[in-house]
């Protein structure tokens, strides 16, 4: 019972010990942790501080460019690259307020950049390319563009520093690298003012072909969105298999392109039925031999 007792007692006082050096350890070095709290204060004080003056920067850019009447493109552009540059040096900045050695820092951010360049030679191809855009402007923001490798395609919404946002015809975003589309073909559709439109109806043979010409070149002066101050066309395109195909061709506005050749096509098909003139089908005829 004794043994125990001592063995209690030998504890207590350790831990009294280790308190009462904890509470000396803490009691000399109050001024320091005092000192370090108040920096990391000061610290989050100055990254917000920071936050506001980045987007105020953000926002002069942006209403400046805007008077300037620059793309769409480069407004994006710029304003992405200085939120990341910005916020780059805001971290360099507090990085060096806690004490951090200024050569070390540029030492390791040039370590750092040049790993990174290795590593990430796709973003930094992506990142010329779109430096590229903007100051080549293959497009630029509100064109519709078609890339021609894989077959995307849409209205260009965004023009960011790696990527190009399209965004296609039933609303989908679609994102492509800036290098995909600054090392590829690619076609700008609406970057004219007007479009060539072209037509292709196919008669039978049996038709009166000279009748079918008159139709049609009736329906193009019909329809006021077709340019009639500019070349107009109808011609024999093929002697096709199954007719004979007639081709129409007309200048509209980029933006009514679509409308008038549904709007062609159907008054095509209702006009050319109301003549009696015969669209042909493909179809195969069998002639049964009796023995």
């Amino acid at each position: 019972m004794e043994e125990v007792i001592e063995t209690t007692q030998e504890t207590a006082q350790e831990a009294t010990e280790d308190v009462s050096a904890l509470l000396l350890y803490v009691q000399e070095h109050i001024p320091s942790l005092i000192g370090f709290g108040m920096r990391v204060i000061l610290t989050i004080v100055f990254f917000f501080i920071g936050r506001l003056v980045i987007n105020w920067i953000r926002r002069l850019s942006r209403a400046m460019l805007e008077r300037s009447s620059a793309d769409k493109g480069v407004e994006q552009f710029v304003d992405s690259l200085l939120k990341f540059g910005l916020n780059a040096i805001l971290i360099f900045t507090i990085a060096t307020k806690f004490g951090v050695d200024t050569a070390s820092v540029a030492a390791i951010i040039a370590s750092a950049g040049v790993a990174l360049g290795l590593a990430l030679q796709g973003s930094l191809s992506n990142f010329a390319g779109g430096v590229l855009i903007l100051l080549l402007k293959p497009f630029v923001v509100g064109d519709y563009i078609i890339e021609d490798n894989h077959g995307n395609e849409g209205t260009v919404k965004e023009i960011q520093m790696f990527y190009t946002k399209l965004v296609t015809m039933d609303n989908r975003s679609v994102i492509i690298p800036n290098g995909m589309l600054t090392n590829n073909s690619l076609t700008n559709v609406t970057q004219m003012d007007e479009r060539r439109l072209e037509v292709k109806v196919s008669i039978s043979y049996e038709a009166d072909l000279r009748r079918a010409k008159e139709v049609l070149w009736k329906l193009m002066e019909q329809e006021t969105r077709i340019d009639q101050e500019k070349e107009r066309n109808i011609f024999v395109s093929e002697l096709g298999m199954d007719g004979v195909e007639i081709g129409m061709r007309g200048w509209v506005k980029t933006d009514e392109y679509w409308p008038v050749k549904w709007q062609m096509l159907e008054d095509i098909k209702l006009t050319l039925d109301e003549e009696g003139i015969v669209i042909p089908y493909h179809q195969v005829e069998v002639q049964m031999k009796s023995k």
